[in-house]
């Protein structure tokens, strides 16, 4: 039985919300699963990643295949560097406490990027806010500009009726 870490869609219709689950690779796509290990929101910006690291450690070292998204969000929250870590350990390159606390580090890095981007976000979204409830525009008087005459379009007509 091969096992896979993919994602089950949830949410309505051009609306997603997926589950991150471990599944057997026979069973549908929003079907039958074995363990729900997160969740992953691409509408929010930046997207919107809750995942168990510990969860998706051990079912990567048991074997289990993530599709390629799930690939991509294992890599972003850390779980394929703690891998890689342990297997520095494994091999005698370092010990399980320095990769730790490499690990930790990493984490807590990229958990203050997140929020940073989160920050500007919000930032952004205040802005944005503002401009549409008008705030950017100056509350001082404008004055009125001149309106320029215009030509008429067929000068030939106007100057013959001038000539009358």
């Amino acid at each position: 039985m091969s096992v896979k870490i993919r994602l089950q869609r949830k949410g309505r219709k051009k609306r997603p919300f997926y589950h991150i689950v471990i599944a057997d690779a026979r069973s549908p796509r929003d079907g039958r699963f074995i363990e729900k290990i997160g969740t992953y929101n691409p509408l929010t910006k930046p997207a919107t990643i809750e995942i168990d690291r510990d969860k998706a450690y051990e079912w990567l070292m048991n074997g289990a295949q993530p599709t390629d998204t799930v690939r991509a969000i294992l890599r972003f929250k850390g779980v394929y560097y703690r891998k890689h870590l342990m297997r520095g350990v494994k091999k005698g390159a370092m010990t399980t406490e320095e990769a730790e606390v490499k690990y930790n580090e990493w984490v807590d890095t990229k958990e203050a990027k997140v929020a940073a981007r989160f920050a500007k976000t919000a930032e952004e979204m205040a802005e944005f806010h503002a401009r549409v409830a008008g705030a950017h525009i100056a509350t001082a008087p404008v004055a009125k500009k001149k309106r320029k005459r215009k030509r008429p379009y067929n000068l030939r007509y106007w100057k013959l009726q001038a000539m009358k």
